[in-house]
């Protein structure tokens, strides 16, 4: 759909930049992303502490990968969630609106809000099937067909046995001569298993 196709690409352009942005000039980054990390770190306490550097370099391969991926239609949904995972963390650590003040406050208040706009399109862009049913109501369709050809399987079955049953007694009356009723109604009954 022509909606997707540009709606992709101008979703995915500021992810792309900002990554770019981050790889080549990390200090700014590095220094508002120092702070969360070492939050997290005293939370999760690891042998191998995250130097803020990698995170921010791992942030930008990931904004930069998954926004082409996103912009030019590869795993679009997997792409978007991997956007969104990576910018709840960041909108957190550049945006921090609370712990400002005056017009500070508002300009941090303004891009916390448009990132948090940018989340919600992303959101939109993961849960996108492009006009495709579900997972969940493809699952509930193929749980229905297979109790549906469950149900046939065990009522042809029935039907199988009666046709041959009536066959055997069909093959017994010609052999005695009275044959045409009887087998009339074998071949009757063995139309639905042939079905």
């Amino acid at each position: 759909m022509l909606l997707r196709r540009v709606a992709r690409p101008l979703l995915a352009t500021i992810f792309v930049y900002s990554g770019i942005e981050e790889l080549l000039n990390p200090d700014p980054k590095v220094a508002a992303a120092a702070p969360l990390i070492a939050k997290g770190q005293e939370a999760l306490p690891t042998n191998r502490p995250v130097e803020p550097a990698t995170f921010v370099q791992a942030d930008a391969a990931v904004k930069i990968g998954a926004g082409l991926m996103l912009a030019f239609g590869w795993a679009p949904r997997l792409a978007a969630t991997a956007l969104a995972a990576s910018h709840i963390p960041t909108t957190v650590a550049e945006h921090p609106f609370r712990q400002t003040a005056g017009g500070e406050h508002a300009a941090q208040r303004i891009h916390f809000l448009k990132n948090a706009g940018l989340l919600g399109g992303l959101m939109l862009a993961a849960a996108d099937t492009q006009g495709k049913p579900s997972v969940g109501w493809r699952a509930r369709r193929a749980q229905r067909d297979a109790a549906r050809v469950t149900k046939l399987a065990r009522r042809d079955k029935r039907n199988a046995v009666r046709a041959a049953k009536l066959a055997r007694k069909a093959a017994r009356a010609r052999i005695a001569g009275v044959g045409s009723q009887v087998s009339a109604r074998a071949s009757k009954a063995a139309l639905p298993a042939l079905r």
